[in-house]
């Protein structure tokens, strides 16, 4: 009869961890991915205008107006009367200082738009952004 050592059965202690890092990666792209298809937030076609860039965070709040009157924050539909205590908490949370980014859609009427800004002005709302797109050059 053959004996065998007790080390060579023995269970192994380690764990690899390779299988983790190959999960740790997918689960970072799968992030990066959702992310950034959920920054840019409600339907709209904007309206065009002459090309003018402006950098603003991806964090930075966006109130958008659909075609129908509609008004978003970021994703989450919000009534004309409750946006100005939304906005005015917002700003109290943030110190004071809100930058917003206002989108409308290239076919709202202009009163749903006025009366957004009528709120951001009694407010104030100092740093606006208001999204386009650029013209289609030929």
């Amino acid at each position: 009869m053959r004996r065998f050592s007790r080390k060579s059965h023995g269970a192994v202690s380690d764990i690899n961890m390779t299988p983790l890092l190959d999960l740790a990666w997918v689960l970072l792209v799968i992030f990066i991915i959702t992310t950034t298809a959920a920054v840019q937030g409600i339907e709209l076609k904007l309206p065009e205008s002459t090309p003018h860039e402006t950098e603003m965070e991806t964090t930075t709040p966006t109130l958008s107006v659909k075609k129908n009157g509609d008004v978003y924050m970021d994703e989450e539909r919000v009534k004309l009367d409750e946006l100005e205590k939304l906005i005015r908490d917002l700003k109290a949370a943030k110190g004071g200082k809100l930058p917003l980014v206002l989108r409308g859609d290239s076919g709202v009427e202009y009163k749903h738009i006025v009366a957004v800004l009528d709120i951001l002005q009694r407010i104030p709302v100092e740093d606006l952004a208001i999204a386009t797109k650029p013209f289609n050059e030929p």
